[in-house]
């Protein structure tokens, strides 16, 4: 997978209203250890962590769909890339892979 392609498989967690659905695709797409951080979110670890916050979320907002803007940027290991959600938000986030999925992943809301 490209790294955009991970970052649109990562996308497609926070756009998956199933839990047992989003727990396969965290499978595939994160690391088991896997660290989340956001301005409303401190030191998530794991799948079922982020799963949790990511239920309440998307029961807050209805049908809107995360989307990638871009991304800006990939070196090391790491990318940056802008997303949407609908109309309701904007963000940036950084992002760390270990053995082609996600470890860490660092948001800003804009």
């Amino acid at each position: 997978m490209s790294t955009t392609d991970v970052i649109l498989a990562y996308l497609d967690i926070w756009n998956e209203r199933d839990d047992t659905a989003r727990m396969t695709l965290m499978k595939s797409v994160l690391t088991e250890d896997s660290l989340y951080v956001d301005p409303n979110n401190v030191g998530l670890r794991g799948h079922a962590e982020l799963s949790e916050v990511i239920g309440r979320m998307r029961a807050q907002v209805g049908e809107a769909k995360f989307t990638l803007g871009a991304v800006i940027g990939a070196h090391h290991g790491r990318a940056l890339f802008t997303w949407r959600l609908g109309t309701v938000a904007t963000g940036y986030d950084v992002v760390e892979f270990a053995d082609g999925r996600i470890h860490s992943i660092v948001g800003f809301f804009v």
